[in-house]
């Protein structure tokens, strides 16, 4: 018999005391626009424990107490000019939902994928009257009959990237292990980033492919990885990092499962954060939670990435990373007539994001770190891509969340990294 999950109607947590409200209301950046982030993010933090009794009132108590500094996020994304969103802090709160699995986490594989609960079961939803896109979070503790929890979040990418998020989701655990206040002061300012001119957009828009992606879940050992990083040191004298090893092998083991032309281009895209080039912007680089991303691209044909070693990619992707800052700069003062953002819609174009060391598995209710953390966008299919996850403890090494080729490429894509890990 299948799991069941029985939940509770969603109710608003509201700030725990008053907060700058009315007719408040705040611009974001001009990176939301430029990103198309107007998409909600979904993800599950497994705890193998916390649900043995007052878990879900720590948590509704950690939301409201750090609502409280981070007043715009019990508000609403409101558009009274179109294509120009805003955060109204009306103050409202975040839905919550509390819900209970009649099974233990082991019953479910831990949660691991497939899954064998319906991620619906698992994620918050407002009640039906209520506006989705309105939201900039929502969170769901599901209990487990073995006294596990998963704490399922979507929040707004308009309002937070994944840094920006994983700061306030650290926050609600501060505040619910009963923290005066949170440890890093949250820093708004959106408007204090530059508004680079806009790029005129030449012929018709871009046209959007709907591909049929399949997800896999490829693990990715440490003891490779640290291999690589020695072979790359000894050919070339420097150090790379754990990300450029494993995009180096993702970067070369999809262009050749996917087989295309030899001429033809293949492009990666890295999801990169830049708040260490707004310095002198920014009141405070380190709180601010706001989107603060760049792509850092490279192109190359079929060819060349096929012909290439692991190595020679990871100098390829070292070199990219090292022109991230000019370009950024370039761009938010408007000097550049190129904008990285626009990037190919094509079956040759991954996109990378690194989730291993943005801070949701450091996020602490009273009980400890989680064992797991993953994502659960699993339903986009416009463009190919890669999440970067801390495999569930005691697991070392980079677990690959691949939804990037069709089925008729995956298990090349699986075998080929599979070589590697």
């Amino acid at each position: 018999m299948s799991p069941v999950v029985t939940k509770s109607p969603p109710t608003l947590v509201p700030p725990a005391s008053p907060t700058p409200t009315s007719t408040l209301l705040l611009p974001l950046s001009s990176i939301y626009r430029a990103a198309n982030a107007r998409v909600s993010v979904e993800f599950i933090q497994v705890f193998s424990r916390g649900g043995d009794g007052g878990a879900v009132a720590a948590i509704r108590e950690g939301f409201a107490r750090a609502l409280v500094p981070y007043f715009p996020v019990a508000g609403r994304i409101v558009e009274s000019v179109p294509g120009e969103p805003m955060v109204e802090c009306s103050g409202d709160g975040i839905w919550f939902v509390e819900a209970e699995a009649d099974c233990a986490l082991d019953d479910v594989n831990q949660l691991e994928r497939p899954l064998m609960i319906p991620r619906e079961e698992l994620l918050p939803r407002p009640p039906p009257e209520v506006k989705l896109e309105e939201a900039i979070l929502m969170a769901q503790v599901t209990v487990f009959k073995c006294g596990g929890i998963a704490v399922g979040i979507c929040f707004s990418h308009l309002v937070f990237d994944g840094q920006g998020a994983a700061q306030f989701m650290k926050a609600v655990g501060e505040m619910a292990r009963g923290l005066p206040e949170p440890s890093v002061a949250p820093v708004w300012s959106r408007n204090a980033i530059p508004d680079p001119p806009k790029i005129p957009r030449g012929g018709p828009p871009p046209a959007f492919t709907a591909f049929n992606f399949v997800t896999s879940v490829i693990e990715i050992s440490s003891e490779s990885i640290n291999r690589t990083k020695n072979d790359f040191a000894a050919a070339t004298g420097d150090k790379c990092s754990t990300f450029d090893v494993v995009t180096a092998m993702l970067y070369k083991c999809r262009a050749k499962a996917i087989n295309l032309p030899p001429s033809a281009k293949v492009h990666l895209s890295i999801t990169a954060s830049t708040r260490h080039l707004l310095h002198g912007m920014l009141p405070s680089v380190e709180g601010y939670y706001g989107n603060c991303v760049y792509p850092v691209v490279i192109t190359r044909t079929s060819e060349e990435i096929d012909n290439a070693s692991i190595i020679e990619i990871v100098a390829m992707i070292r070199d990219a990373k090292e022109a991230l800052s000019t370009q950024f700069v370039d761009w938010i003062n408007g000097g550049t007539k190129c904008n990285h953002y626009n990037m190919p819609l094509d079956y040759g174009t991954v996109a990378l994001s690194d989730w291993s060391r943005l801070g949701f598995n450091e996020v602490d209710y009273g009980w400890g770190e989680p064992s797991y953390v993953f994502t659960l966008n699993d339903d986009a299919n416009v463009i190919a891509f890669a999440i970067y996850l801390k495999p569930p403890a005691p697991k070392q090494g980079i677990r690959l969340m691949l939804r990037c080729v069709e089925e008729e490429h995956s298990a090349l894509l699986c075998d080929e990294l599979l070589k590697l890990a």
